[in-house]
């Protein structure tokens, strides 16, 4: 059976409003001819299909011009998870008309672009392949500059496009794949402070809606039910509420979930948001010990007045934890920042900002450029037991 025309699934946002100037900023921007930078970003790293492209001034200002995005939820709706092969696939179908409709409502001409930006890692490997070869074409057809962003550290600076916030500050990086707070001390400079050392958070949100019969994804899915729940009917834990290392663990969280649902048995809508409530409540709970936790530890152990808590990746968009945190921040006399929710999840535009930044500094990549399904922040941290392929 053919496909469903790509273009009917497109998510577009254009002409973005023009953000803040960059407070105390520490880039050395390359030489200027007096314009805007833009760049033109590409993610493929997971089952989103995007391209974007930003325009950074000088003084670090930046403006969203354009953000495309392709959600693939129905291609693997079936299987209850992402399938590799089929996001590669569908990564490669797509990707040309996207860059091709952000580069139109941007209302710029490839030519004009100053950089071409991909996320090379960390992700799918067949899903990075598919977005870098297409970048690393552009870059060499075109005479521009190639920028491999880390996946990651697009996360980490979605904020100064946003905001205009520049480091330092503390982030919590909470995605599908990664749950880690780091002191982000620049661009291209980061310290590991915690992990988790089994399930990141956005992955026990989609096991535990899975487990529960709810649609993929699971973290929407569960934030819904659990907004006509009771939070404290059921027993659950806060894993690692109250150790002193500031580390992150959620698999005994999602097995405490799946034991109360058996206890129940046949499991109707309210047994289902009571479940959905009560994890929730209990992620939220250790999620912000934890993070106060690690804010104490970078105190302790760094010179930087740290004054900003940010919140990054795809489980930043939920509400709870988003006033969680914030609540924390206010606490701990710290301002909390998060991207708008359209930019929480994988994105483009966070990609082309991060190519923007990097490009500034000079740090620009060869066409031999490789992908790297793993690739840490901060590569020098130690490790931590149990924490594999996630440290």
């Amino acid at each position: 059976m053919p496909r469903e025309p790509c273009e009917r699934k497109f998510d577009c946002v254009a002409g973005g409003p023009e953000f803040g100037s960059r407070r105390n900023s520490t880039l050395n921007p390359a030489a200027s001819d007096n314009r805007e930078k833009l760049v033109l970003g590409i993610e493929t790293s997971c089952d989103e299909t995007a391209a974007a492209v930003v325009a950074r001034s000088d003084d670090g200002s930046g403006r969203l011009l354009s953000s495309v995005v392709r959600a693939q939820w129905e291609d693997h709706r079936a299987f209850g998870g992402v399938v590799p092969e089929i996001a590669a696939r569908a990564h490669a179908e797509c990707l040309d008309d996207i860059i091709r409709m952000a580069l139109k409502e941007a209302g710029v001409r490839l030519d004009e672009v100053d950089g071409i930006a991909a996320a090379a890692g960390p992700g799918l490997i067949g899903g990075l392949i598919v977005g870098v070869i297409s970048a690393k074409a552009i870059a060499l057809a075109t005479g521009k500059p190639l920028i491999a962003v880390n996946h990651l550290e697009a996360h980490a600076l979605t904020v100064g496009l946003t905001e205009g916030l520049s480091p330092p500050y503390l982030m919590l990086l909470v995605s599908g794949g990664h749950t880690q707070i780091l002191l982000v001390r620049g661009v291209a400079d980061y310290a590991r402070i915690s992990t988790t050392i089994d399930d990141a958070l956005g992955e026990a949100f989609d096991k535990t809606a899975k487990l529960l019969g709810l649609p993929q994804p699971g973290g929407p899915s569960v934030e819904n039910a659990a907004l006509a729940g009771n939070p404290s009917r059921f027993q659950l834990p806060r894993p690692m509420k109250g150790r002193a290392e500031p580390h992150f663990s959620f698999a005994g969280l999602k097995t405490a979930v799946r034991q109360r649902a058996r206890e129940v048995a046949a499991l109707n809508d309210a047994d289902i948001s009571d479940l959905c409530a009560g994890f929730q409540q209990a992620v939220l709970e250790s999620v912000v010990d934890r993070c106060a936790r690690a804010i104490a530890i970078a105190r302790e152990e760094t010179a930087i007045k740290l004054t900003h808590f940010v919140a990054a990746g795809g489980v930043a968009a939920n509400a709870a934890l988003r006033q969680g945190l914030s609540d924390l921040a206010a606490d701990e006399g710290m301002t909390f920042h998060a991207p708008p929710l359209a930019l929480c999840g994988d994105n483009a535009a966070m990609i082309a900002w991060a190519g923007a930044e990097r490009h500034a500094m000079g740090l620009v990549d060869s066409l031999d450029a490789p992908v790297r399904p793993r690739w840490p922040l901060d590569a020098d941290a130690p490790k931590v037991r149990g924490a594999g392929v996630k440290a």
